[in-house]
């Protein structure tokens, strides 16, 4: 069971472990154990979470989801599999915990006059400095 907020808790069923050899360091003993963990979570079969939050996890997690709609997070920093796969659930609990963040609504506003006349006074500036480049005549 991992409980996400007061709404939201995600039961074992939902969750699969699947252990493996990590990468870096850790000498002879990294060739024998295996103690990095992909944690995947079956995000979009899910009953637990709301569809707008699905959504909003769906585009925070980017390369994480996969084509089945599931939630795939990797750890293999330690050497500890059991830190790994704490580090592994924390991580799918930040992630769950930011989508049910509703965005808020941006409120459109107008440019003011002084930035307008500003804009226009930096082009104008702009254009003199390029008019300048030309090739200069009656010298010679």
């Amino acid at each position: 069971m991992l409980k996400i907020n007061d709404q939201i808790t995600i039961a074992d069923w939902e969750l699969t472990e699947q252990f493996m050899r990590a990468s870096g360091p850790g000498g002879q003993n990294v060739n024998k154990v295996s103690s990095a963990v992909e944690l995947r979570f079956e995000a979009e079969r899910s009953p637990s979470l709301p569809d707008p939050v699905k959504a909003r996890l769906r585009r925070l997690a980017g390369r994480r989801w996969s084509k089945e709609g599931a939630l795939i997070i990797q750890c293999d920093e330690t050497r500890s599999q059991a830190r790994n796969r704490e580090i592994a659930r924390d991580r799918l609990a930040a992630l769950i915990l930011e989508a049910t963040q509703k965005p808020k609504r941006r409120v459109p506003t107008r440019p003011t006059l002084g930035s307008k006349k500003r804009r226009l006074k930096a082009k104008k500036v702009r254009g003199e400095v390029k008019a300048m480049r030309g090739r200069v005549e009656g010298e010679e």
